[in-house]
């Protein structure tokens, strides 16, 4: 798995595009890694940057935007909406993929330690990287902002985990960390009272408010409503509306709907209206697959429909695009990194022609994958089609938990039919290298190796997937909406398709394979997982004969 770390530093500039494009540049500038999103704000004089890349890439992106940020930013004259404490007032790591949150810890502190040596700018550690429990809040450690630094560095409370208590005038101070992924969201109201806006966002977030007891006299706080949520009210004069800024700590605790249903509840309470809401910086992907099947079911709705619908109704449910266009390929942290295939994004058309022209790819592998895609949509259809039947009301639950997995392998599918085609690509590419000398040759011959045998590998798990969707063509066989029942049919004999295409594909392969181990281990599990999926569509054969009277 590729290692993927995402890193979202704020910088204390949210008005001057000049300042911002030339701490954005140094990203630009890096290797290894993306810039994915620049969010600037003129009330709150603050931009969120979200780059992601290799650890080794993103750490020394991190690095030049900070020191570019302490060259063109000057704390003493700086103000703003948002509470800040330094030039990039804050700088978390974020795992994304083949890392770990301790490896998350080990690059925030690497980097805290380069800022503190050749930066001169104190450095706080927070969330997972935190010295100390109570350095864990970000609230804590930046209280009285950049005002107080000078008083805070004097005590022991507030010594800096890495650098001298000494006030930088200039860039003030940093925090550094690592967390998991955070979701910056914003709540529109139908007012300009920023009163209200703080007042629902006491009662949401985790924190709470403070009241005084009537018996007592005295203050008690009273905690939110909801876990892992930080919120405070503002006014916006950019959109002429208060609003509910929130910090969404992490969304598998409180997932997105809570919020804003939230919102909503006590926004009535107070006489005002949630108009929408918009997100700041991106969103992972399951955090918004999430929202749709929350509204789908409130529906009554299917959830087993496509991930392009789940975003759709995600994004109109919570008013997305009430004050600014929401991108779903800008906005969703996994869509930056992975784009659609060249053979997937054409139409049936292109594809066919593509298919029929002299080229050697795409060929069996491609269609073997596109064979497995339609099983998986024609499976996922008749579990929809069940799903709303007040004949089949017994098994919903059951016939919904198939459509979301035929959904799942359906995606799947569709991926592998530009992997095929692009792992052909690669073998002939290594026929390609020079082979003049003996250890060009040996290069060679072990390259050409490699790449053929991870071209195997790829319809092997088109056969392995096709099991999975030749079983779920069978569910729907069996207990699926009557009146589909042919399309549960076409189902099975598109899965058998997809297997045998698939085993055709691994053994012409095997054959340039000289490694014989690797040849008999993958043979014999491809010829396994063939035998199962024809075996399983057999099942659905004689179902079909026997209720559509067809003769064997």
């Amino acid at each position: 798995m590729e290692k993927i770390v995402e890193c979202v530093p704020n910088f204390s500039e949210g008005r001057d595009m000049s300042i911002i494009n030339q701490i954005t540049g140094e990203i630009e500038k890096a290797e290894n890694v993306m810039l994915l999103d620049v969010d600037p704000g003129k009330d709150t004089n603050r931009t969120v940057v979200t780059m992601a890349g290799s650890p080794e890439g993103v750490l020394e992106a991190a690095f030049q935007t900070i020191k570019k940020a302490s060259e063109l930013i000057d704390m003493a004259i700086h103000s703003g909406e948002h509470p800040r404490m330094g030039a990039t007032d804050v700088c978390p790591f974020v795992p994304v993929s083949g890392v770990t949150m301790k490896d998350c810890v080990a690059i925030a502190k690497s980097l805290a330690e380069r800022v503190a040596e050749e930066l001169n700018i104190p450095v706080y550690l927070y969330e997972e990287a935190a010295l100390t429990e109570e350095r864990r809040s970000l609230a804590f450690i930046r209280e009285g902002e950049y005002e107080a630094l000078p008083e805070k560095l004097k005590t022991e409370k507030y010594k800096p985990d890495y650098g001298k208590p000494v006030f930088n005038k200039k860039s003030g101070a940093i925090v550094i960390g690592a967390r998991e992924f955070l979701i910056a969201y914003n709540i529109n109201l139908n007012t300009r009272d920023v009163k209200i806006a703080r007042k629902i966002a006491n009662r949401i977030r985790e924190k709470g408010r403070m009241v005084k007891n009537k018996e007592t006299g005295k203050k008690e706080r009273i905690p939110g409503t909801l876990k892992a949520v930080r919120g405070v009210g503002w006014y916006i004069d950019e959109y002429n509306m208060a609003q509910i800024s929130i910090n969404l700590l992490n969304y598998k605790i409180t997932p997105l709907y809570r919020v804003f249903e939230e919102a909503e509840k006590f926004a009535q309470t107070f006489g005002v209206r949630v108009t929408g809401s918009e997100l700041v910086g991106l969103i992972p992907f399951e955090a918004i697959l999430e929202v749709g099947r929350h509204f789908l079911k409130k529906q009554g709705s299917s959830t087993g429909v496509a991930q392009k619908e789940l975003v759709r109704i995600a994004v109109q449910s919570l008013g997305m695009e009430d004050v600014a266009e929401f991108n779903p390929q800008h906005k969703i942290i996994e869509y930056r990194f992975k784009k659609p295939g060249r053979l997937a994004s054409m139409n049936s058309y292109e594809f066919m022609d593509e298919l029929a022209s002299d080229s050697p790819a795409p060929g069996g592998g491609s269609v073997a994958a596109v064979n497995g895609a339609l099983c998986s949509g024609l499976s996922a259809m008749v579990g929809n089609l069940t799903y709303n039947k007040k004949e089949y009301k017994d098994i919903r639950d059951e016939m919904i938990s198939v459509a979301e997995k035929a959904q799942q392998l359906k995606d799947f599918f569709v991926e592998a039919i530009d992997k095929d085609t692009e792992a052909f690509n690669k073998i002939m590419d290594c026929f390609s290298l020079p082979k003049k000398t003996d250890q060009e040759i040996d290069y060679r011959n072990n390259q050409i190796l490699e790449a053929t045998k991870a071209a195997t590998l790829v319809p092997l798990s088109v056969l392995e997937k096709s099991k999975d969707a030749a079983d779920l063509a069978l569910m729907v066989t069996e207990k699926g909406n009557r009146n589909s029942l042919s399309d549960a049919g076409v189902a099975g004999l598109t899965a058998a398709a997809a297997a045998e295409a698939a085993l055709y594909n691994v053994m012409i392969n095997l054959k340039g394979i000289e490694d014989e181990n690797f040849k008999k281990t993958i043979s014999s599990q491809a010829s396994q997982l063939n035998k199962q999926v024809q075996n399983v569509v057999g099942k659905i054969k004689k179902i079909l004969n026997k209720e559509l009277n067809i003769a064997d």
